[in-house]
């Protein structure tokens, strides 16, 4: 599989996890896998009908990440694990800065994804957990044009509901593939760097985004 390719397929996993987070607050007891079969099918149908952030307006992805999928992600632990063993060593400064950069790239990342949302269904595959766990990986297949997609979500309950934390599609799990990432730039040039290079990357799109 070449980077391109890949990258895409990042993107595209990227915006259905984003997608599997609804304006609407349920039990908390609800199941994750009924979670996200319920919630899939009612943004994607929002996302169809906002002509501006189907188009990629930031604004309006911004507004829409912070209002409706924020609450359903364990953000903070998604970026702990991207940065890894590094997370422990940084200052609360150096971990909100990490948040915030990673959050922008993720973001800019989904703007460009949504303008992609067609006529794509989500088909949950049954779930495979004990009513106990209180962690559980949700099985997905993304169904549209081409062959279906293999889009699968990690998920922790907490006392708030379940919430994801790291997703994979077709075998390649987002944090993993940061995390590899993250470890080279902060082995060559520490935390602060790695904030650094996040910035300058959120710096580049949203400068390739205004041309």
């Amino acid at each position: 599989m070449n980077r391109r390719t890949l990258g895409r397929l990042l993107t595209a996993s990227l915006s259905l996890a984003l997608l599997a987070s609804a304006p609407f607050v349920r039990a908390a007891d609800e199941a994750p896998d009924a979670l996200i079969k319920r919630v899939s099918a009612e943004v994607l149908d929002n996302i169809k009908s906002d002509k501006a952030v189907k188009a990629g307006d930031v604004s309006k992805v911004l507004a829409l990440v912070d209002s409706q999928v924020m609450p359903h992600v364990n953000f903070t632990r998604m970026t702990a694990s991207a940065v890894g063993r590094n997370w422990r060593q940084a200052t609360p400064d150096q971990k909100k800065r990490l948040q915030d950069e990673f959050k922008t790239l993720l973001v800019r990342t989904y703007s460009g994804a949504l303008a992609q949302v067609s006529d794509q269904k989500v088909s949950v595959k049954p779930l495979r957990a004990e009513p106990a766990d209180t962690e559980v990986v949700v099985r997905t297949e993304v169904l549209g044009r081409g062959d279906p997609v293999q889009l699968d979500y990690r998920m922790e309950k907490t006392p708030s509901g379940w919430k994801i934390y790291d997703l994979n599609v077709l075998g390649i799990w987002l944090v993993e593939t940061y995390r590899t990432q993250f470890a080279q730039e902060i082995s060559a040039n520490g935390v602060d760097g790695l904030i650094a290079s996040l910035a300058q990357r959120n710096k580049s799109n949203a400068s390739e985004k205004k041309s």
